[in-house]
């Protein structure tokens, strides 16, 4: 089953390879056209040969006519010519389930754009006709089909297949060939899709473009930490560095950035700095060198060639040796709340000056400092202050408690504090008030605050913690392991050096299974080779899984399964995506605290953002790393 997906899947990797290579071939005008005779007999032959077997497997009709007043033949690329007319029948017959296919090839006297250079100066046109009785395409997506990895709807290409290029791709040959595609369509009834060509090859519809007007604009997809990484388009330069000359008690920066201009100026302003500096040009390597020297801090940039800066976060944080360095984000401001929440202790927004980047490495060099570590305990009740204190207390943090909310801000304005451990119930004002108080406070709005209330949150509580988290650093917790754990994050607190109790406490929450083993999840995935995936991870860590193709499905087994207690949601589904599904699911009283994980390959601006605005409890993005999925699970699992 395993050789059979990974089969699967690097086919469909393979025909979109091929499809991008035709695709850019053409865009940059170095495909040939090679004109000759083309007998209508024998192309007519090819396509019944071709389709005949696809129509009755499917048992549809598949008609084909031919216009008496054509002739014997037309002048074409005849390569061409099929391959166009293969992927207009291949969609007619993806997207029909019942009715008939009709390939209808006759001289028309119209139909085309006017005034189309080619088609309004030759004297015979021939239009070939491919119609079917499908599914149809709505009005408002007739034009974006014809667009490169654009479908008609979220799903099709997981209900239907394909990689989104085939029009695209038909639509330039048809151009080379002196032509143009048509489209009439009609949902729920059918589409005509009209390839006009002369009946005489005598050149080009367009002049051909050259390479770089291709395709999309390379930095539009450098607008959000969710994109993809982007892919290399130089060598990256490798700068000379401190490695080779690093001494136990220097303060070392790593630097990870590909831009080998931006990471030289930084390398020359951190040793004006005082610091001795590692630099990473990909993720995989800043790993590594986090992993060998364990450096003071680091500065790392989201927008890597090998992985997003998220990812070498993400795994920092999760690695007892490393999670304790203070990482540096270079980013969009809109990221920092999502960062803040995840460990990173400060952010510098590019393109920034000289001075920005001075004023960065000051307050990196004064954070990394020695010194006690802050942290505010707002309690009211003092035995749970006593254990909140034992728990956390240690001779690297110095803890001050205080038992109201007024107390507590008039603490957070008077002194700086590393991280707030906060209960929502005290006796003048609410927890929810001192976060918003501390929102609206610019000075103490990066202070991390941990709700700790011993209990389960209520559904209220629950969704207000969600809102003030897109503007507050605030993580919930309902146990003292998690407790430990995020407080330890935002005081970058070294798991070393912690009594052995905590750290065996930690090393469960992070690396047991023991809060996996025998719990209920649900995925959700209308793709058979991720649920299958998924389950088997999740299976050999002792989980139950159940699992749903369709939103509506998902709906379904949560009202019949009670015991379900985590989804992972994928978001391109057909008919009810990930979106709506988590909205209908957030919706039903009983399901409003299920912790749903969304997991979704789609990298657009604002992409994380509108899966939490749904209802998704976390994000993560595909191709889903496992370590990384695990730890989300055990962390949801074990609030």
């Amino acid at each position: 089953e395993f050789a059979r997906t990974i089969h699967a899947a690097g086919t469909d990797l393979l025909n979109l390879i091929t499809d991008i290579l035709d695709l850019s071939k053409i865009e940059s005008g170095t495909v040939s056209v090679d004109a000759e005779e083309v007998y209508f007999s024998s192309l007519i032959g090819t396509v019944e040969r071709t389709f005949r077997h696809e129509a009755e497997n499917r048992g549809l009709s598949f008609e084909v006519s031919t216009d008496p007043a054509l002739g014997r033949s037309m002048v074409t690329d005849p390569k061409r010519l099929q391959q166009v007319l293969k992927n207009l029948l291949s969609n007619a017959f993806k997207f029909t389930s019942e009715g008939c296919v009709k390939l209808n090839v006759f001289v028309a006297a119209s139909g085309w754009t006017p005034d189309h250079l080619v088609l309004d100066s030759v004297p015979t046109v021939v239009a070939l006709e491919v119609s079917d009785t499908g599914v149809g395409i709505p009005a408002e997506k007739q034009k974006i089909i014809f667009e490169a990895f654009q479908q008609a709807d979220a799903g099709t290409s997981r209900k239907y297949g394909g990689t989104g290029l085939g029009l695209a791709i038909s639509r330039e040959l048809a151009s080379l060939l002196g032509g143009e595609i048509h489209l009439r369509s009609v949902p729920d009834l059918g589409s005509t899709f009209t390839l006009y060509l002369p009946l005489r090859y005598v050149g080009p519809a367009a002049p051909s473009k050259p390479a770089h007007t291709a395709g999309p604009d390379p930095q539009a997809f450098r607008t959000n930490s969710s994109a993809e990484p982007r892919q290399p388009d130089r060598v990256v330069e490798r700068i000379p560095d401190d490695r080779d000359e690093l001494a136990p008690d220097d303060t070392t920066l790593l630097i990870v950035e590909d831009d080998s201009h931006y990471a030289r100026i930084l390398l020359d302003l951190a040793h004006d700095n005082g610091f001795k500096v590692l630099v990473a040009h990909t993720g995989a390597d800043a790993l590594e060198l986090a992993r060998r020297f364990e450096p003071s801090a680091v500065s790392l940039d989201v927008f890597l060639p090998d992985m997003l800066g998220w990812t070498v976060l993400s795994e920092l944080k999760q690695d007892p040796l490393t999670r304790h360095i203070p990482v540096q984000m270079v980013t969009l401001d809109e990221d920092r709340q999502h960062g803040l929440a995840r460990g990173a202790f400060a952010f510098v927004t590019k393109p920034t000056s000289a001075g920005g980047l001075d004023a960065a490495l000051s307050r990196m060099k004064e954070f990394i400092a020695p010194r006690t570590k802050r942290l505010l305990v707002v309690e009211d009740n003092p035995a749970e202050q006593l254990s909140i204190s034992e728990l956390l207390g240690d001779e690297d943090i110095c803890i001050r408690a205080v038992g109201t909310g007024e107390e507590a801000l008039s603490a957070l304005r008077d002194e700086s504090y590393d991280c707030v451990v906060l209960d929502l119930r005290l006796p003048d004002i609410s927890g929810f008030d001192v976060l918003e108080a501390i929102r609206d406070d610019a000075e103490l709005r990066d202070t991390p605050v941990v709700v700790f209330t011993g209990r389960e949150l209520s559904l209220e509580e629950d969704t207000r913690l969600k809102g003030l988290a897109r503007s507050v650093v605030v993580k919930g917790v309902e146990s003292p392991e998690r407790l430990l754990d995020e407080t330890s994050l935002f005081l970058h607190r070294v798991v070393a050096d912690l009594k052995p109790e905590k750290q065996r406490l930690l090393e469960r929450l992070h690396g047991s299974d023991e809060f996996l083993v025998g719990k209920s999840v649900l995925v959700v995935d209308d793709d058979v080779r991720n649920i299958f995936a998924l389950s088997s991870v999740l299976e050999r860590r002792g989980m139950n899984v159940l699992t749903a193709q369709t939103g509506r499905e998902a709906i379904d087994k949560l009202e019949a399964t009670p015991n379900v207690e985590l989804a992972l949601m994928d978001i391109m589904m057909p008919e009810m995506d990930g979106y709506k599904t988590m909205q209908a699911i957030r919706q039903r009283p009983a399901l409003r605290r299920l912790p749903i994980i969304a997991l979704t390959a789609k990298a657009m601006k604002g992409d994380r953002e509108k899966c939490l605005e749904a209802g998704a409890s976390d994000y993560l993005a595909k191709p889903v790393n496992t370590e990384q999925l695990l730890s989300a699970l055990r962390m949801w699992l074990h609030r």
